[in-house]
C-alpha cells in the first residue's frame, strides 16, 4: 500500500489565492515525516485560435523566474468559478477578445510533488473583439502569433511555461490536428 495519512494539518500562511501547508504525515512503513505543499483553487486557460493559422499569445512578466514569458491566456479559479466561467472571463481580461466557441483540450497537474494544483485547457475559436481588462496587478500584452512559430518557440526554449508547451503539443500532436 502506497497511502500516506495526514495526522496533523499546519498552515504555515493563508496566501491571496493559495495557502501554504506543511503537514505532518504517517508513511507506509509507519514513519513520521513533513509534506510542504500549495493548495491551489485550480486555474483554466485557453488556446485562442484568431484564425486556422494563428493563436493568441500573452507576454507577461514572472517574478519568480525574473524574466518576460509567452503564455496562452489563464488564470486561477474564483471560489464559485467553473472553469468554463473562468477562461471566458481570463480570454477577454488579457487579450480582449471572446470566444463564440470554447472545447475542452485537456486539464493537468503541472506540479504534483508539491502542489494540488490543476488547470483545465480549452481551445478558443470564433474569437470577436471584446475588451481588454487586466487586474490592476497583471501588467501584460497580447501577440498574434503563427501556431507553426508558436510550436517552433516551443522547441528552442523561447517558450517554458508548462501549460503553454502542454496546450501547444496536445492539440498538435495528440489530436493530430496539423495547421
Amino acid at each position: 500500500m502506497m497511502i500516506e495519512k495526514a495526522i496533523k494539518k499546519n498552515i504555515v500562511y493563508y496566501g491571496v489565492g493559495v495557502d501554504f501547508f506543511c503537514d505532518e504525515v504517517k508513511l507506509p512503513n509507519n514513519t513520521i515525516v513533513k509534506r510542504e505543499y500549495i493548495n491551489h483553487p485550480g486555474a483554466a486557460a485557453t488556446l485562442p485560435f484568431v484564425d486556422k493559422d494563428n493563436i493568441i499569445l500573452v507576454k507577461q512578466y514572472r517574478y519568480p523566474l525574473n524574466q518576460v514569458t509567452y503564455e496562452i491566456p489563464a488564470g486561477k479559479i474564483n471560489k464559485g468559478e467553473t472553469p468554463f466561467e473562468c477562461v471566458s472571463r481570463e480570454l477577454e481580461e488579457e487579450t480582449g477578445y471572446r470566444a463564440k466557441k470554447l472545447e475542452k483540450l485537456i486539464s493537468f497537474y503541472p506540479t504534483t510533488a508539491f502542489s494540488n494544483e490543476i488547470i483545465y485547457t480549452f481551445v478558443a475559436f470564433g474569437l470577436e473583439v471584446g475588451r481588454q481588462n487586466a487586474d490592476e496587478d497583471e501588467f501584460v500584452s497580447s501577440e498574434i502569433v503563427n501556431f507553426k512559430k508558436a510550436i517552433k518557440m516551443v522547441k528552442t526554449g523561447k517558450i517554458v511555461d508548462s501549460k503553454t508547451i502542454i496546450a501547444l503539443i496536445y492539440f498538435e500532436n495528440i489530436l493530430n490536428i496539423k495547421i
